[in-house]
Formats: structure tokens, C-alpha cells, sequence
């Protein structure tokens, strides 16, 4: 009989965890927090980028075009 715990889905991410997830560089995500393009939470001195402002900056980003 197993005890293991399925793996919890991270709800929040550091913004050098985020840009690892959308595959931008840790400077990027920074910008992009810092002109309202992607947001997040500030705790203290943290700042935490919820699942769903990934998922939803992701939604909004339109293709270029050829």
C-alpha cells in the first residue's frame, strides 16, 4: 500500500520561476510586470505571479505576423 501524496500544482511563482515557465529571460518577466503587462502580488519585499496570470498572459499574446 502506497502513502505517497500526489504532487500539489504550484499556485504561485517566483518571477525567475515564471519566466523558467514561459521560456522568456528573468529580465523580461520583470519588465512585463513592471508595465502592467503580466501581474502580480507583492508581499514585503516578494513578488508572487499567480497560475492563472501566467495562464491568462499566455491567452492574450497575438501571433505576429509573416
Amino acid at each position: 500500500m502506497s502513502t505517497a501524496l500526489a504532487p500539489v500544482e504550484q499556485l504561485l511563482y517566483t518571477p525567475e520561476e515564471a519566466a523558467t515557465v514561459l521560456r522568456l529571460g528573468r529580465s523580461t518577466v520583470y519588465e512585463l510586470m513592471a508595465a502592467g503587462e503580466l501581474r502580480f502580488v507583492k508581499r514585503g519585499r516578494s513578488r508572487r505571479i499567480k497560475r492563472s496570470a501566467l495562464e491568462a498572459f499566455v491567452d492574450n499574446l497575438e501571433p505576429q505576423p509573416v
